[in-house]
């Protein structure tokens, strides 16, 4: 499909989704969701589709200790608005994993697998992205810190240039090694880094 090298092996993650497994989609209701879909969904990949997508997985790990965690079952908070900065790239990767949705969400059949208004932005005492099991309200919350992964300081020299349309073919093509170079940093070399992503509690 012509992905960088590195998606692939950026660890993958396995959800058990009900109604999956209710409509006949997935045996078991199983399916495994790679970095790659969330690239697929956002249309592009960048540091925030990175974190929200380390952010996403490390919250569900913790929330579901030892076990598959259970799509649709988890709700997603926001402290940022729907139309502040990056909030909107973050909730579509929570969604794509969690299931979580907004008013426009799945209703649910008789009363089951709804997924609707699971998903919410400006929400007050949120320190970033808080998610939280519907049957036990547990929750883990999550704040992002690219700051211990810098870009590559030519990237924002290069940058003016190419958005005038000034910029040359080769000059093009050395940003979009620079800029997923820092993504593949993230994913990989940085995966576990209790800096770069922050879980609480």
């Amino acid at each position: 499909m012509g992905f960088p090298d590195f998606f692939e092996r950026v660890p993958r993650i396995t959800l058990r989704d009900p109604l999956a497994e209710f409509l006949g989609a997935a045996e078991g209701g199983l399916i495994e969701y790679a970095y790659a879909d969330a690239v697929r969904l956002a249309g592009h990949s960048c540091p925030t589709v990175a974190g929200a997508w380390l952010m996403s997985v490390r919250a569900l790990r913790r929330l579901y200790p030892g076990e598959t965690p259970e799509r649709g079952a988890v709700a997603v908070a926001l402290r940022e608005d729907k139309a502040s900065g990056v909030a909107g790239v973050i909730a579509s990767v929570a969604t794509l994993l969690t299931g979580a949705a907004g008013a426009g969400g799945f209703k649910g059949l008789g009363g089951r697998y709804a997924r609707a208004d699971l998903l919410r932005f400006g929400v007050a005492g949120v320190g970033e992205v808080r998610y939280t099991r519907a049957d036990t309200g547990q929750w883990a919350e999550c704040a992002l810190d690219l700051s211990s992964v810098p870009a590559d300081p030519r990237l924002g020299r290069m940058l003016p240039g190419l958005l005038r349309g000034d910029a040359g073919a080769e000059e093009a093509a050395l940003f979009a090694v620079l800029w997923q170079d820092r993504v593949r940093r993230i994913l990989l070399d940085h995966h576990d880094d209790p800096n770069l992503v922050v879980v609480r509690p």
